[in-house]
C-alpha cells in the first residue's frame, strides 16, 4: 500500500525541481541574449540628417540616432559628429569616405573613426573597423566602432561610458602631405541598440554628461534684454532615463513571485503525511 504513495511522492519531487529549474532560468538567463553584436540597421530606412560636420568639438553637428549625416570636405580635415546614448544602450558608429578620383591619388591612405563621451575621453571599442587603409584604387572606404554598455554609473577612476552626449571624429591619419587638401565625401551614422534590463546597475548619476550650449533667450518683459540660457547638445527628445525605472524591476519581482508560488507548492507536494488522530491504532 505505500509503494504507490512513494512513487508518487518521487514524481512530485521531481516535477517541483524541474519548475524551480525553468524559474531559475526564466528569470537569470533570458536577458543574456542582449549580448550579442548589434545588428546594422537597414539604410533605406534612415532618417535624413544634416549634410554637414563641424571641425571641433564645440561646433559638431547633432546627429539622432539612426540619422545618416553627409559632408563634403577635403583630405586632412577633422569632421566632429555628436549623438546622445542612454544607461542600458550599446553605441554602434559607422562610417563611410567616398575618395577622390584615382587620377587624383597615388597613395595608401589610412582612415580612422574616434568616439568621445561628453568628458571628451576616448571610448575604445569593443569591435569593429576603427581604422582602415585605402588602397591608391579604392573608391571608398568603411569604418565602424561598437562601443562597450552605456552604464548608469561609473567610479570616479573608470573609463566607463555614461549617458551623455558622444562625439564622432572621423579624419585621415596616414597620408602624404602633397595629397591633402583632395575632395572627399564622408557619411556618419550612429545606431542604438537597446539592452534591456540585463546591464542596468544600481547607481545613477545626478545629471548626464552633456557640455551645454549657451543661447540668447528673451526676457519676460518687452523692454527686458535677452538672458543667456543653457541647452543640451544633443539631448533625446523624451529626456534622459538614466537612473528611471526599468525592465531590471519586472524580471526582480516577477521571478521573486514565482520562485514563492513555486516553493508554497512544491511544500504543499512533499510535506510529510501522518495519520488522522481519529483512526484506531489497530486500524
Amino acid at each position: 500500500m505505500r509503494t504507490p504513495s512513494r512513487r508518487t511522492h518521487g514524481v512530485r519531487r521531481a516535477l517541483t525541481g524541474a519548475l524551480l529549474a525553468g524559474l531559475t532560468l526564466l528569470t537569470a538567463g533570458a536577458p543574456a541574449f542582449a549580448d550579442g553584436p548589434p545588428a546594422s540597421a537597414d539604410p533605406a530606412g534612415d532618417e535624413a540628417g544634416p549634410t554637414e560636420a563641424g571641425t571641433t568639438f564645440r561646433t559638431a553637428t547633432v546627429l539622432k540616432p539612426g540619422q545618416t549625416g553627409i559632408a563634403q570636405a577635403s583630405t586632412g580635415d577633422y569632421l566632429y559628429w555628436v549623438f546622445p546614448a542612454d544607461a542600458g544602450q550599446r553605441p554602434t558608429v559607422e562610417a563611410t569616405v567616398k575618395l577622390p578620383e584615382n587620377a587624383a591619388r597615388r597613395s595608401t591612405s589610412t582612415w580612422q573613426i574616434d568616439v568621445y563621451d561628453g568628458l571628451r575621453r576616448r571610448q575604445a571599442c569593443m569591435y569593429g573597423h576603427q581604422t582602415r587603409k585605402a588602397a591608391p584604387d579604392a573608391a571608398s572606404v568603411r569604418l565602424s566602432c561598437v562601443l562597450r554598455p552605456v552604464r548608469a554609473w561609473s567610479e570616479p577612476w573608470a573609463n566607463d561610458p555614461l549617458p551623455g552626449s558622444y562625439y564622432v571624429r572621423l579624419t585621415v591619419v596616414d597620408l602624404p602631405a602633397d595629397e591633402l587638401g583632395l575632395p572627399v565625401g564622408a557619411q556618419v551614422r550612429p545606431i542604438v541598440k537597446e539592452l534591456g534590463g540585463a546591464h542596468d546597475g544600481d547607481g545613477a548619476l545626478s545629471e548626464p554628461l552633456v557640455p551645454g550650449v549657451s543661447v540668447a533667450s528673451a526676457g519676460d518683459g518687452p523692454g527686458a534684454s535677452a538672458a543667456p540660457r543653457t541647452i543640451a547638445a544633443g539631448e533625446p527628445e523624451d529626456g534622459w532615463a538614466s537612473g528611471r525605472w526599468t525592465d531590471r524591476w519586472l524580471w526582480t519581482v516577477g521571478g521573486g513571485v514565482l520562485a514563492a508560488l513555486a516553493a508554497v507548492f512544491g511544500y504543499s507536494l512533499t510535506r510529510g503525511r501522518g495519520r488522522p488522530a481519529h483512526v484506531p491504532p489497530g486500524a
